[in-house]
């Protein structure tokens, strides 16, 4: 997509439902997550899994993917 060699994409995800106190924090490397529910936590950190795990399938970095493309793999990937 024309960017430089040191361009490193990354998700960021931040859950605002949290109501017992509990500081939930999960780091990957394409991925962050902080904040939220147990619930929304564990949805969230499932959705970005799957969506990375379906990139190295394609043999695709976050990098070389179009924000349409993430947005519906993403959307795919969420937990009903």
């Amino acid at each position: 997509m024309g960017k430089s060699a040191s361009h490193k994409a990354h998700l960021f995800g931040i859950g605002l439902d949290n109501q017992d106190g509990a500081k939930r924090i999960t780091q990957a490397e394409q991925f962050s997550i902080i904040g939220g529910s147990e619930e929304t936590h564990d949805r969230m950190t499932e959705t970005l899994v799957k969506t990375v795990e379906d990139l190295q399938r394609k043999g695709r970095t976050l990098e070389e993917t179009a924000p349409p493309e993430l947005a519906d793999l993403l959307k795919k990937n969420s937990p009903r």
